[in-house]
């Protein structure tokens, strides 16, 4: 009896395979300094790909070929620098080969782009900011300007979300439930370190240092090794002018930038837009 099904291709039964060649086709030799004598086919040959990455020629057909098994994270890392892959082709790489995202590099923080500005900005009624791995806050919008620069939050040496929560009396005072929010602040911002690879890194280790100096506090928890994602939530503040606002806030990765993280607190009703709104105009208006 016929099945009428049709042969596998070679991109369907071997993905990586296919992908690795197609991104050795499109490297150009002569940019890479390469001869340019003798070639059948486009791109690179896999010796070439192979002496870039660092392993042998053989272990490098048979990855193409689909024998040998799943490469290790470093050999990975090899062949992407090899093949001049850009952040989402590298990605793709290690979901074809491993099933998963390559780990998080961590980085130190750039500037952020006007692009991204422009997407704070038109959030009119909403604070928005965005952090990075140290939790420094690093951008920010009107809204959240207006509701935060009181407490003194956006003053050069207090923008730091930890810094902020367990040195800044205002800020704790604003706080309903300054612990449970405290807590929840630490447990992210250790899974936000972990994730990246940062919890060496020089800047984390000296202001754990400078918190647990300051901060009995943060230091009990700290030493509990709680985790958690930031996520989102509901969130009440007591504001000096404003009196009583009640946020619902969610956070958001910046595609492309895994030391960046945009937070957008909402207003939680109407009454709560208007007030933020108010306190936007008493400060443009000062």
């Amino acid at each position: 009896m016929s099945t009428n099904r049709k042969p596998q291709s070679a991109t369907e039964t071997n993905p990586l395979g296919t992908y690795l060649k197609a991104r050795r086709a499109k490297l150009d030799p002569a940019a890479l300094g390469l001869p340019l004598e003798r070639r059948r086919t486009a791109g690179l040959r896999r010796e070439e790909v192979a002496q870039r990455a660092h392993v042998s020629v053989t272990w490098y057909t048979w990855l193409e070929q689909g024998r040998g098994g799943a490469p290790s994270p470093e050999a990975l890392e090899r062949i992407a620098g090899a093949l001049q892959l850009d952040t989402v082709e590298r990605e793709h790489l290690f979901l074809l080969a491993l099933g998963h995202l390559p780990e998080v590099r961590f980085q130190p923080v750039g500037d952020v782009t006007p692009r991204l500005q422009r997407v704070l900005d038109a959030l009119q009624s909403s604070p928005a900011l965005i952090k990075t791995t140290t939790w420094d806050v690093v951008a920010w919008n009107r809204a959240a300007a207006a509701v935060l620069a009181d407490y003194g939050m956006l003053a050069p040496e207090q923008r730091n979300v930890l810094r902020l929560m367990f040195l800044n009396p205002r800020v704790r005072a604003a706080q309903h439930h300054w612990e449970s929010v405290a807590r929840s602040v630490v447990a992210a911002f250790r899974a936000d370190v972990a994730r990246t690879g940062a919890t060496a890194s020089d800047s984390v280790r000296s202001l754990i240092d400078e918190l647990e100096r300051q901060s009995p506090e943060f230091a009990a928890m700290w030493r509990d090794n709680d985790v958690r994602h930031f996520g989102g939530g509901r969130k009440q503040l007591t504001h000096p002018q404003a009196g009583e606002i009640a946020l619902e806030y969610s956070s958001f990765a910046v595609d492309g930038r895994p030391d960046l993280g945009m937070v957008v607190y909402n207003p939680a009703t109407p009454v709560d837009a208007a007030r933020i709104l108010e306190l936007i105009r008493a400060r443009e208006n000062r």
